[in-house]
């Protein structure tokens, strides 16, 4: 399992949640972090997924 990093910000920039996930791989990330979103109410809210290496998994402004 790798971590990645979740974060959730206010249209302001102001952090709202940062939070360490874990993956097996990019494409469970993913998948499997949408749902977290969607769980946690933040699908319409500016947020991203990155791995470990700063790669964009998932971004919505």
């Amino acid at each position: 399992m790798k971590p990645y990093k979740f974060t959730a910000f206010e249209p302001t920039g102001k952090l709202i949640i940062e939070e360490t996930w874990k993956f097996a791989s990019d494409e469970e990330a993913k998948a499997k972090g949408s749902e977290m979103i969607e769980n946690k109410n933040f699908e319409k809210t500016t947020h991203r997924l990155v791995n470990t290496s700063g790669k964009l998994i998932l971004f919505h402004v």
